[in-house]
């Protein structure tokens, strides 16, 4: 019987991870395909741009509820150590980078990843959140602020909740991401010219 509950969670984690919301609203909002526009990511970042301000928000919101709900069915579900919990929050993660409903061609995790920590450690979405506005202020630039943000979360197991296998989790699972970014990164970088160009912008509308 434990064994059919942890297939099902991994199968709900997957399929959870693999609806791909930012092609659905870029199809109801625009009649578009995401994947074509802007960065050609399917995530919140490339919504916001492309979509507009509000569908941008939802599909962040959706994307980090995914990561959620991915966890907290496990919980639900399997009531046993965290484990397998764990395991499900890397699964929601590859199931938006590779959705099968898409030939596995998919976004960059991170608004799901940290859907799938914050389920455990609470207080780093104040935290993040805090630290994502200052940086905002600072580069003008949404995704490296939020992925600066994130760096924190590990830090937070840490500090706040005094949980080694948090650490360890949270640092493995952000790792998702910032590898899958890697591409864009040097992207940017053959767009812009110089590292500072990338990193710094004049105003929320200025990308590369």
């Amino acid at each position: 019987m434990i064994i059919f509950k942890i297939a099902v969670a991994f199968i709900a984690a997957y399929l959870l991870g693999s609806i791909p919301t930012a092609y659905i609203a870029g199809k109801l909002a625009k009649k578009i395909d995401i994947r074509t526009v802007g960065s050609h990511n399917m995530g919140a970042m490339n919504s916001f741009y492309n979509l507009g301000k509000g569908v941008g928000i939802t599909v962040l919101a959706v994307d980090v509820l995914k990561g959620v709900a991915a966890v907290a069915l496990a919980d639900l579900v399997l009531d046993i150590p965290n484990l397998y919990m764990f395991i499900c929050g890397f699964i929601v993660v590859l199931g938006h980078n590779y959705p099968v409903w898409l030939k596995f061609k998919g976004g960059k995790g991170g608004a799901t990843a940290i859907g799938a920590i914050i389920y455990f450690i609470p207080w780093g979405i104040l935290i993040g959140l805090t630290i994502f506005g200052i940086m905002l202020l600072i580069t003008k630039f949404p995704t490296l602020s939020y992925g600066i943000a994130m760096i924190c979360f590990p830090f937070v197991a840490w500090l706040v909740y005094d949980r080694p296998d948090l650490v360890l989790y949270t640092a493995l699972l952000i790792l998702v991401p910032f590898i899958s970014y890697i591409p864009r990164l040097k992207e940017m970088k053959a767009k812009g010219g110089s590292w500072g160009r990338v990193i710094r912008r004049k105003n929320l509308k200025d990308r590369l």
